[in-house]
């Protein structure tokens, strides 16, 4: 559950400031881009854990809303859901995640729901849940063949066999630093260089989203970078979600990478235009109608 306080500027470290609301809206990262694919049209089944509290009855039903398959989302007793806590301007939010019932989400869960992974299409996994869970997800899917995204959010370091199973991964630009041990790269040059040393240890292909930039990826060890439509932001909240969810169902339906990348350049910028994570989330028609 995200809890969003809202400012019009950040506190200093030891400030206190005047806010002007508090809101409760579903979150968590796995749920934005589980609902942003099914708000485009995807056919989504998501693996997790809430915890028995009201929080994870309304998360739950916020999933059904969107048309999420939640069947196998886990409703642990005695356990308290996760949360975020947001402090939030128009210009930029911070966060900070208490894991709650995510931490339960086990491998032996991920076991038991095998089938709809080996079923799927494609594969999309976050860093909300232990990494040994993610790992065994991945490592399902490579051996049915599924193809997999990994958005490597929140940022924390990753063995090399995890990226090994990830043939997408999505880092923001300082999660790819710090996947790579490297200093944010401050141009494009730097970060061309930062994806080809890249390219040369791990397999999989990288797009890296970049705000208000774009995202950026290779092509023939050239620097492809897609820009984001020009909108009003009320928030951006989720607009990595956003992408995530639009990169997996464009991937999923076999489009052209640089197609998918552009889509869901196009749903992220969309999704910033209203208030909260899910509130955000545009339509497959609404995201068509930025073409004409």
């Amino acid at each position: 559950m995200d809890i969003v306080v809202s400012m019009a500027r950040m506190p200093l470290v030891g400030e206190t400031v005047q806010g002007s609301a508090v809101h409760y809206i579903p979150g968590g990262k796995g749920a934005n881009q589980a609902a942003g694919a099914a708000r485009l049209g995807a056919e989504v089944k998501m693996i997790g854990s809430v915890g028995s509290d009201i929080f994870g009855t309304q998360l739950v039903d916020s999933l059904r809303a969107f048309g999420v398959d939640t069947e196998a989302i886990d409703m642990l007793p005695g356990v308290e859901t996760g949360t975020a806590t947001i402090l939030h301007t128009r210009e930029d939010n911070c966060i900070v995640v208490v894991p709650g019932a995510n931490a339960h989400c086990s491998a032996d869960a991920v076991r038991h729901h095998h089938a709809l992974i080996e079923q799927a299409d494609l594969l999309l996994v976050q860093l909300e849940v232990p990494l040994d869970t993610v790992r065994e997800a991945l490592s399902i899917a490579r051996s049915a063949g599924v193809r997999t995204i990994l958005n490597p959010a929140p940022a924390v370091p990753l063995p090399a066999d995890i990226l090994s199973l990830a043939d997408i991964l999505t880092p923001n630009e300082t999660e790819l630093a710090l996947l790579s041990n490297q200093p944010v790269a401050e141009t494009d040059q730097a970060l061309m260089e930062q994806l080809a040393y890249w390219r040369e240890l791990h397999e999989g292909r990288v797009v890296v989203t970049r705000g208000a930039i774009g995202s950026s990826y290779l092509e023939a060890g050239v620097l492809q970078t897609v820009k984001p439509l020009k909108v009003k932001v009320a928030d951006t909240t989720g607009a990595g979600d956003a992408f995530n969810g639009a990169l997996g169902y464009c991937i999923a339906a076999g489009l052209p990478f640089r197609t998918a990348v552009d889509f869901a350049c196009r749903t992220a910028s969309l999704s910033v235009t209203k208030f909260g994570a899910q509130g955000g989330l545009p339509t497959w028609s609404e995201v068509d109608s930025t073409y004409a």
